[in-house]
């Protein structure tokens, strides 16, 4: 399990080695990435400066408690806020850049499909699926944030799991959107998907939970996001070319 984890980890680095094989097409990916991260961030800002705030509004119950226990509940509050905050944003950054700058990372999928060789769709996933997928990606963010948020406000014991979670949650979430363009692209349904990712779980959370990490610092989103691209495809290739029973394979349909 956990040299599966470290493995699907080392896919990330692998896609990173990508920009030594093709520089050009990998700097494209920086364009739109570095677009949706500006926004974002601005969010974020304008959510860190208006926190204390929203935090004192929301809980005028406890201006009758003693001043301790009040700064303590809306620190924790904030926080709990903030990080759930960071997770959504986390999601929304990778589900906004994707749908925006399909065409640049159409080409580095498509490169890395060549290098790895084996037959490579002629289509890719296409703008109007990669927006719906957007949207679905973020609707599950929103829900996942929420569940970070009440697991944040358990005392003690959330401070550390509400960060912890956060991160599994929203690796998972990157890493099951960014290696959905080669399954797309082949016409493989959400079923056939299911199956060609069984028995690659901690891989794909071992590629996920370095990739929340990269763009936890600063910047790390933009210059991560073209080899998580790379690393993505390689694992969903992983993936696919991986031996099955026959009684499990998934259909591919002809492209």
């Amino acid at each position: 399990m956990l040299r599966r984890f470290l493995s699907g980890a080392g896919l990330l680095l692998r896609g990173f080695g990508f920009w030594g094989r093709r520089p050009g097409v990998m700097a494209l990916g920086l364009i739109p990435a570095a677009i949706v991260f500006a926004a974002v961030l601005a969010a974020l800002v304008a959510l860190g400066i208006q926190l204390p705030a929203i935090v004192e509004w929301a809980t005028p119950f406890a201006e009758r408690w003693d001043a301790f226990w009040t700064a303590s509940l809306r620190i924790a509050i904030a926080a709990v806020t903030f990080a759930g905050a960071v997770l959504l944003a986390a999601v929304t950054f990778t589900a906004l850049t994707l749908a925006v700058g399909d065409p640049f990372y159409e080409r580095i999928w498509r490169a890395v499909e060549v290098e790895l060789g084996g037959e490579v769709p002629d289509r890719g996933a296409g703008f109007w699926r990669a927006a719906g997928d957007a949207a679905a990606l973020i609707a599950l963010g929103v829900v996942s944030a929420l569940a970070v948020g009440l697991i944040g406000l358990v005392p003690i014991v959330g401070t550390v799991a509400a960060p912890v979670l956060g991160v599994t949650l929203s690796g998972w979430l990157l890493a099951r959107e960014l290696t959905g363009r080669a399954f797309e692209a082949r016409g493989m349904t959400a079923a056939d998907r299911k199956v060609a990712l069984r028995g690659h779980r901690a891989r794909m959370l071992g590629f996920g939970v370095a990739t929340q990490l990269c763009f936890m610092v600063p910047l790390g989103a933009v210059i991560a996001m073209p080899a998580a691209v790379a690393g993505s495809t390689m694992l969903a290739r992983a993936a696919l070319d991986a031996p099955r029973p026959a009684d499990s394979r998934p259909t591919t349909p002809s492209v």
